[in-house]
Parts: C-alpha cells; sequence; structure tokens
C-alpha cells in the first residue's frame, strides 16, 4: 500500500515538571530540519481557556509574544522565531480557549448540522484542524504540546495526537520530553521519575518514537538502555540533553548524538545536505567571548516568591545577549528591581555599563524607573527604554529638563497636571467597555527615522517596520514644548501622528521606542538598535555624543 503523500509532523511532549524545555526542543527540532533545507512550521498548542497569552501575568506565565499579525502569544514562538528566522503568525499558535470559542460558534451557526457536540470528538477535530493549517507550505510541522503528560487540561491535546499517528501512522513521530534527576544526597541519576512520565503517556494511548532526557548531566549508556527497555524503544532512540552554557548549543548537542538523522530516517524525508556552519560559528563565538558588559535590566515583573525568574523579558534578555556578542563582549546581566531604585535610590547603576528599561503595565515602581532614566541622563550611561521604558524617559526629560512639574502617565494617574503619556483615543474607549483581550495597538507597524538622529543611524536607513503592544502613547500636544527644551522625536508613525521613538541630544545614547524591537533580534541577525545600545555601552561608539558627555564617555 502507498504511503500518503502530504505534510510530515513531529510532536513533542513533554513529562514529570514544566520548564523543562520543550520550547528549545521544539525550535531546535526546527531549526536542524530548516539547516538540511526542509519547510518547517512549528506550533504551540496552550492548554489554557485564554484565548490568547494578552491577558497572563507575565511573572506567573512569562513574556508575552507578539507576531507581525498581531497576534499575543506565549514565550515559546520567540524561541521558535529566533533559532528559525522564521516570521510566525497566528496560525502558529493556539489555545484551548481559542478551539472551544470556535467549537461554540459553529454550532450556534449549526455547523454541525443537529447533531451533538462532544468535547471528545469535535473539540479534538479542532485542534487537528488547526495543526494541519499550521502546515501551509511546510514539509514538517513541529507541535508542542503545553504542559505535562497526565494533566487533565491538556487531555485532549493528547489525544488529538493520539489520533493523528493513527491516521497518518507514517507521518507523525512523537518525541517526549522528560526530566532525569540527580539527587545531591544520591549522587545518582534516576530514571524513575522518566519511565512514571512514559507510563502517563501510554496510558493516554501514544507510544513515544524517541526520548529526550534534560537533565544536569549527559545520560550514560546504562540509563539509556533502562529507559529505552521500559519504553519498548532501542537505546539510539535515547537522546541526552544536559545543562550547557547557552541555549544556542541544545541544537549542536542533539544534532551530534544522530537525532536529526534519526528523524529525517522516521519520516521518510528525502535526504539533503547539512549546514550548520553558521550556528556553529555563533557557538564558538559565546564560548570564546571573555570580556564582560554590565547590563542593568531595570522592571518589576522578576520575583515570583522566594525567586527572580527571567521568563517576563526573555526576549529582551536574548536580544541583549546577541547584540553582546556581536560587539565581542560577554553580556552580564543584572535583574534591579524598579521599586528597590524607589527606595534605595540609583546608586547600583554606576556599576553597570548600560541600562535597559524595557516594557511593563501600571503604576507599580514607575518612580523608580524614572529614577533610573534620570540616573542615565545626568551620568550620560548608555541607556535604551523599551515602550513602557521609553514613556518614563519621556516623563523623567518633561519633570526634570522641561520644568512640567506634576508630569506623569495617565496610567499611573488620571489627573496627572501634565498628562505627556496617554491612552490612545480608540483604547480609551475600549477600556471603557473593559475590552482588554487583544485590543492593544498591536502587531508590526511601519515608522519614519528622522535623518541624522541616533535612531536612524542605529538602523541605517529611513524606514522600518517594528512590532507593537501598547495602550498608551507620546502625547503629541506636549511634543512642541519638549522639543523646544531638547528632546528629539527620532521616529513617527508613516502618518506622522504617533511619536515611535525619543532621544535626548548629545547623549552618548539614550534612545527609547515605543515598540518592541526585542521581538525581531535573532542570534545571527542581532538587532541593529540593540547593537547600537551595545556598542555604546562598550565605550567604542558614540558619534554623536557632546564634548560634556563624550569626556564622560571615555573615562
Amino acid at each position: 500500500m502507498p504511503k500518503a503523500a502530504g505534510p510530515k509532523f513531529i510532536i513533542v511532549s513533554g513529562g514529570v515538571i514544566s520548564g523543562l524545555g520543550k520550547g528549545i526542543t521544539t525550535a531546535s527540532i526546527a531549526l536542524l530540519l530548516k539547516s538540511r533545507g526542509y519547510k518547517v512550521s512549528p506550533i504551540k498548542c496552550d492548554m489554557y481557556l485564554n484565548v490568547d497569552a494578552g491577558t497572563m501575568n507575565p511573572t506567573e506565565h512569562g513574556e508575552v509574544f507578539v507576531t507581525d499579525d498581531g497576534m499575543e502569544t506565549d514565550q515559546d514562538l520567540g524561541h521558535y522565531e529566533r533559532f528559525t528566522d522564521i516570521p510566525l503568525s497566528r496560525v502558529n499558535y493556539t489555545t484551548a480557549g481559542q478551539v472551544y470559542s470556535t467549537v461554540i460558534a459553529k454550532e450556534r451557526a449549526f455547523a454541525y448540522g443537529g447533531k451533538c457536540v462532544e468535547a471528545f470528538y469535535d473539540v479534538t477535530e479542532e485542534i487537528i484542524g488547526r495543526i494541519k493549517a499550521a502546515a501551509q507550505g511546510a514539509e514538517v510541522v513541529i507541535v508542542e504540546l503545553g504542559g505535562t503528560a497526565g494533566e487533565h487540561q491538556n487531555v485532549l491535546y493528547f489525544e488529538a495526537a493520539r489520533r493523528m499517528k493513527l491516521k497518518y501512522r507514517d507521518r507523525v513521530v512523537h518525541v517526549h520530553v522528560g526530566y532525569l534527576p540527580v539527587p545531591g544526597s544520591i549522587g545518582e541519576m534516576k530514571s524513575k521519575p522518566l519511565q512514571q512520565s512514559i507510563q502517563n503517556l501510554n496510558a493516554l494511548g501514544i507510544q513515544p518514537d524517541f526520548i529526550i532526557g534534560r537533565s544536569e548531566k549527559s545520560i550514560d549508556r546504562k540509563r539509556k538502555e533502562k529507559i529505552a527497555l521500559f519504553a519498548n524503544l532501542e537505546p539510539d532512540d535515547i537522546f541526552a540533553n544536559p545543562d550547557v552554557g547557552s541555549i544556542y548549543e541544545v541544537p549542536l548537542v542533539l544534532d551530534e548524538q544522530g537525532l536529526t538523522d534519526r528523524l529525517i530516517e522516521r519520516l521518510e524525508l528525502p535526504k539533503s545536505k547539512k549546514d550548520l556552519v553558521p550556528w556553529r560559528s555563533l557557538v564558538g563565538k559565546i564560548k570564546s567571548t571573555d570580556a564582560p558588559l554590565k547590563i542593568a535590566l531595570v522592571g518589576k515583573y522578576f520575583g515570583t516568591g522566594d525567586f527572580t525568574l527571567e521568563d517576563s523579558y526573555v526576549s529582551v534578555i536574548e536580544s541583549l545577549k546577541h547584540a553582546a556578542w556581536a560587539v565581542g563582549r560577554k553580556p552580564e546581566l543584572f535583574w534591579v528591581d524598579s521599586e528597590k531604585i524607589e527606595r534605595d535610590g540609583p546608586a547600583k547603576l554606576a556599576e553597570m555599563d548600560g541600562i535597559v528599561v524595557p516594557g511593563g503595565f501600571g503604576d507599580r515602581g514607575i518612580e523608580g524607573m524614572i529614577l533610573a532614566a534620570k540616573f542615565a541622563r545626568e551620568s550620560g550611561k548608555p541607556y535604551l527604554g523599551l515602550c513602557y521604558g521609553m514613556q518614563m524617559m519621556t516623563i523623567e526629560f518633561a519633570r526634570n529638563v522641561a520644568g512640567l512639574v506634576g508630569a506623569n502617565t495617565t496610567e499611573a494617574d488620571p489627573k496627572a497636571r501634565h498628562p505627556v503619556i496617554h491612552v490612545m483615543a480608540d483604547q480609551e474607549k475600549k477600556l471603557l467597555k473593559l475590552d482588554y483581550g487583544g485590543s492593544m495597538r498591536l502587531g508590526a507597524y511601519e515608522m519614519a527615522l528622522k535623518p541624522g538622529s541616533m535612531s536612524a543611524r542605529s538602523y541605517g536607513k529611513p524606514k522600518v517596520s517594528e512590532r507593537h503592544r501598547h495602550r498608551y502613547e507620546f502625547n503629541s500636544d506636549y511634543r512642541r514644548v519638549l522639543e523646544k527644551a531638547g528632546l528629539v522625536v527620532a521616529a513617527t508613525s508613516q502618518v506622522g501622528k504617533l511619536v515611535e521613538m525619543v532621544e535626548i541630544a548629545g547623549h552618548p545614547f539614550m534612545v527609547g521606542t515605543q515598540a518592541h524591537p526585542e521581538f525581531k533580534s535573532r542570534p545571527l541577525k542581532p538587532h541593529p538598535l540593540f547593537v547600537a545600545f551595545a556598542k555604546a555601552a562598550t565605550r567604542e561608539e558614540s558619534p554623536l555624543a557632546t564634548p560634556k558627555f563624550q569626556a564622560i564617555f571615555s573615562d
């Protein structure tokens, strides 16, 4: 019987604990197959009833990544884009909320022809339909299932995976990622948690084709044989993903063990040549870079209980790494809580080579961010403000340079004496209707850069497109008075109404952008704005700095 033609599917699931790195595994597999010449399309399936990631708490769920078409997604799509350099869209992200909303809408439209609509049949088929939709133009779809095997809320996603394997047996492989702990009191790698995870997967009717073990150390042959026997696999189907210095090493670690070849063989894909030279060069550069570049990330979404997490700002962090490596430096990032700056002052920032204030919402901690902007402006310390960080920079300038006492954002003070940052007109109407989900200014918009500005020199071209995610904006009623005081409006929307970027004239590098350029940075293609900031932070380049700041800059 001839094999069915059509796209291939690699389904990636996880077990034991969350946060294992399924997203990095999915991104790595996509990169490895792309490096062999195949057209790939990754998709993330989240189990949440949220329609998108936009209303999720960043401290609990992590960063909200935004696509060109304005979809607010899980942070894993950022990893997919950074590894593959493929711009993704809403078709590459689905949630249980989307799935159920669609099924209910279809039922209301009599699309099911009067039959009883059931989750087990109809919701599962909707999931399969969305996975297949991500295959448009692709040869291989890599599907990441959110959560872990055995959870109640994602059981229908696993059922969809089971049915796909049943229906497209020769076109589907299942990769299961599990945890192999090494308890400190024992000093031995234990495979029982992974075995139990495989058992949970088997109970759902799924037999994994490959196992990837996440652990501190690599997996020895003895444990590979033990896991393989339990999982009904060969030892060569068990792969190790040990802790490494950088996530960008993971694809090479997996490829060197033969995972790419095994996937190609199992899916019966046509043979092709490997091209990982640029990626190997990147990893080599990362490992060989020693000179530090100390960057303070001033934010308010770091803490969760007694722990400090990076996930809220993962794209900013990765963009800073890309830029530091591009200028031959080793990134050393410091998490500075803006509320601590409010209490203790900005003295800690003096130890840094540069300061970044990323995106955010609400009024908590904003005075600390404003103090950070003031410190950067007065000291000549390179500063990059992203969305919220651009707004805080504007408020600081308005208060302390333009003399607008009481300047603020109406997000923090609705009755601000000088609302230099205010809610966008269309957003105000949405907020009154409590229309929060997917209603911000989202997605890619073009902007025109002011000739000769630091921003234009950074990009090296007059027009650019960047992704956005905001409700509040620069109040153009204050543009003239702020420009007269020395603030440079470095970019505007194509129609010239929205102020997109601002900078401080004569400063070595103090730039704020309403956009989120971090969403477009790639390890092999660092974002030019981040690279310009990194160059300034190395004190090697500041072409527009005045003599006053240049003296500080060259100390």
